[in-house]
């Protein structure tokens, strides 16, 4: 594999409206991901009330989680169609839509009725609101990574994408923020009743600033030269097919290590600390609100060191770090550590989690920029489909079995970081025109 870039983002510096349209575009990645993942946070709650009374926790949890999971199966089709129209027609028209397709579904989940009033209407059009979520977020991520690494100066390439998913990741953060005010301000009972409907109808605003927002990006300069030079592609998506196949693999291997740390280890591990450690509900929220805030810090941290010494050997040192500290934290939770431990070893596999920022940084090196949105976003969204909807099935099913097991699943994909670390690092290019060493 041969891999080549050849535009001219690392020629470019930053001016004032470059750092301006970074930072929109981060901060409405921000928001948008809160929409996204604020589900998650209130599953439980969700479980009670959108699934018959009669189900067995087991059989409920799953059905939440799985609906949960729906929109991330429908991530592949948002995103083949919106990479499509982003490498033909312009990146910036593909953030308009996609926070379109987010903003309503978020604010219907917040006042749709329950099961008790409209009995399996209500997990029906649960479910059919998180397929519009995941078309949503199926073109969102991958748009926003391939439009910052076509503003930025290569030199500093890494850190850009650090930031951008660090603020992405900071949409996780701001919904723990949300979900812990609403479990001070407001009792269990409450919770139940209506106050869990608080976040949705928050996401909905969040979703406005977000557009209005997205109104001032510019298109970047890459596709306005691609545009005028007449280099774009006919079918995109059929010549990532067929000329970026292991391009296609090394994405797909680097999205299952990202999908471990943010459903597996940010999202779900919470609640199963929570039922192990018996602590207050208060106090896992405060813990995974410091590991996701020590998680982007990770992204960011990444980024700087692989722009300083190489995409390959920096991520085979996060990857090696990464799964040596989740070893030590799933040892310590399931053999009865001291919590304090627990709770710090759970912190430094988050910052080792900043692993997850190789995954743009690798994917938007190996395609070309004509076809770079299209091969991005098929290989990310179709990996993610794969390895995030079955992610929370995965971790129900090997709890019940072996919870050991959770953190062997992780220490494995920080092993796989590693291998693609090594294929980057050893594969023969000509060092001079090899991005990733």
């Amino acid at each position: 594999m041969k891999i080549q870039i050849k535009d001219n983002a690392q020629k470019r510096t930053l001016n004032k409206q470059d750092i301006k349209t970074l930072s929109l575009s981060s901060l409405g990645g921000t928001l948008e991901f809160y929409d996204f993942i604020i589900f998650i946070f209130f599953a439980n709650v969700i479980s009670h009330l959108f699934f018959p009374t009669n189900l067995n926790p087991f059989w409920s949890s799953l059905n939440t989680y799985g609906a949960f999971a729906a929109g991330y199966f429908a991530r592949p089709l948002g995103g083949i169609i919106m990479a499509h129209f982003g490498d033909k027609t312009g990146r910036k028209k593909m953030f308009m839509l996609s926070i379109l397709l987010m903003v309503i579904p978020t604010f219907l989940v917040g006042i749709l009725p329950t099961f008790e009033v409209i009995g399996y209407f209500a997990p029906t059009i649960l479910l059919l609101v998180r397929i519009l979520q995941g078309i949503a977020i199926g073109g969102e991520l991958p748009g926003a990574w391939v439009f910052i690494s076509e503003h930025v100066n290569k030199k500093h390439l890494g850190f850009a994408l650090g930031i951008l998913t660090g603020c992405v990741v900071g949409g996780i953060l701001l919904g723990s923020i949300v979900t812990f005010f609403i479990n001070i301000l407001f009792t269990s009972e409450q919770i139940s009743n209506f106050a869990w409907r608080i976040p949705f109808i928050l996401g909905g605003v969040f979703g406005i600033i977000s557009i209005f927002l997205r109104k001032y990006l510019q298109e970047t300069p890459i596709f306005k030269e691609m545009q005028a030079n007449k280099t774009l592609v006919k079918l995109p998506i059929k010549e990532v097919l067929k000329t970026s196949k292991i391009g296609i693999l090394i994405s797909t291997l680097m999205t299952w290590v990202l999908t471990g740390c943010i459903i597996v280890l940010v999202l779900l591990m919470p609640n199963m600390m929570q039922k192990i450690l018996q602590t207050p509900n208060i106090n896992i929220i405060l813990i995974q609100m410091l590991t996701i805030f020590s998680v982007a810090l990770g992204c960011i941290i990444s980024g700087i060191l692989a722009d300083k010494f190489g995409i390959a050997k920096t991520c085979c040192t996060f990857g090696v770090a990464f799964s040596i500290s989740n070893l030590i934290y799933f040892h310590n939770l399931y053999s009865g550590g001291v919590v304090s431990n627990i709770f710090i070893w759970y912190v430094l596999s988050g910052f080792f989690g900043g692993i997850m920022n190789f995954t743009p940084l690798i994917m938007v090196n190996i395609f070309r920029p004509n076809i770079r949105f299209s091969g991005l976003s098929f290989s990310y969204n179709l990996a993610y489909a794969l390895f995030g909807g079955l992610a929370p099935i995965l971790v129900i099913s090997l709890s019940n079995y072996n919870p050991m097991w959770i953190g062997y699943y992780l220490a494995f994909l920080g092993f796989i970081a590693i291998c693609v670390g090594l294929y980057l690092q050893l594969n023969s290019f000509n060092k001079s025109q090899n991005p990733f060493i």
